[in-house]
C-alpha cells in the first residue's frame, strides 16, 4: 500500500516571483525545444530509418529523453 504525502523533498521560500523566468523554464520541458519535443523528433524519426540498428538506436535515444 501507498501513502501520498504532498510534501516537497527540499524546503523553499520564494520572495519574488518571477513570471518571465517561470515561463523560461516551463518552455524547456514541454516547449519545441524541451525535453518532450525532442523525444518525439526522435521516436517519429526511428520509422523512416532504413535499418533495424539505426531504428534501435532512435528508439534509445527517444526514450532517454522521456527519462528526463
Amino acid at each position: 500500500m501507498w501513502v501520498y504525502e504532498k510534501k516537497l523533498q527540499y524546503p523553499i521560500n520564494i520572495k519574488r516571483t518571477n513570471p518571465e523566468l517561470a515561463k523560461i523554464i516551463i518552455s524547456q520541458y514541454g516547449g519545441p525545444d524541451g525535453e518532450l519535443g525532442a523525444s518525439l523528433r526522435y521516436l517519429s524519426q526511428r520509422f523512416s530509418m532504413p535499418y533495424p540498428e539505426l531504428k534501435a538506436i532512435l528508439t534509445d535515444i527517444g526514450t532517454e529523453e522521456l527519462a528526463h
